[in-house]
């Protein structure tokens, strides 16, 4: 259990009001995480189900491989938003971003709620983009970070937990 001290007290809150604010389509709040996946061959395939018995997978795998996911969640809108990429280097998560504004292009601001991944920083657009286009991209968002240890705060980490486990 994290301790309540300020800081996590003042960013919980923070996400809170988001969340409680009325749906505005030129203010979308949009949740955002990235899960690692393993990417597996299964050595014995799963025996199927017959009567009185579940079909089960086999605990004998290969390893091919990681890759990555990014979601993106506007809850209040039902949006959702899944891009695979081979890492999650500060370039894809740039490109996340990219792809999660050109979906707003009309908006004033986008309030994104994230937690406190070093990759999450205008440098990574500012790399990917060059300076001033990066800067402007991330101008776009108003950034709402989780509080520490609190990333369950994140609709995006609840729903990206629900789709890894399928």
């Amino acid at each position: 259990m994290p301790e309540l001290n300020a800081p996590y007290i003042e960013r919980m809150e923070d996400v809170l009001e988001l969340y409680a604010r009325p749906l505005c389509p030129d203010e979308p709040a949009v949740c955002f995480d990235e899960r690692p996946v393993q990417l597996l061959e299964w050595v014995r395939p799963a025996s199927s189900a017959c009567p009185g018995h579940e079909a089960r997978q086999d605990y004998a795998y290969f390893r091919c491989g990681t890759a990555n996911l990014f979601c993106a969640v506007e809850p209040m809108a039902g949006w959702r938003f899944v891009k695979a990429t081979a890492h999650r280097k500060s370039e894809a998560f740039a490109e996340a971003l990219h792809d999660i504004a050109s979906h707003y292009p009309d908006s004033k601001t986008i309030h994104r709620v994230l937690d406190n991944l070093s990759t999450h920083s205008c440098r990574a657009l500012e790399v990917r983009y060059g300076m001033r286009a990066g800067r402007r991209l991330w101008r776009r968002f108003t950034v709402h970070f989780t509080p520490v240890h609190g990333s369950w705060f994140n609709q995006a980490e609840v729903e990206i937990s629900l789709l890894s486990r399928q």
